[in-house]
């Protein structure tokens, strides 16, 4: 199991009260439901800073779709 260490971070009162009737409803620990949001956040940015150098090396490549490739894809999406 990973260290856990204790921070200290001011919210507005307004997302306290959110987050300790969150708690009650859910049956979860404050502290749980903070960590998980951390965790799903860091996961988030780090997806997208992966995914954004993924598509800037594809396009220092020259990887790109054709014009006639997005209006496909455009083209089936239309009601």
């Amino acid at each position: 199991m990973h260290e856990r260490v204790s921070i200290t971070v001011r919210i507005p009162t307004v997302d306290k009260r959110r987050l300790e009737a969150l708690a009650d409803s859910t049956g979860h620990t404050k502290d749980s439901l903070v960590a998980k949001a951390i965790q799903e956040y860091l996961d988030n940015q780090s997806w997208q800073i992966e995914e954004t150098k993924r598509a800037l090396a594809e396009a220092e490549t020259g990887d790109f779709v054709t014009d006639r490739e997005v209006e496909a894809f455009f083209a089936e999406w239309k009601v």
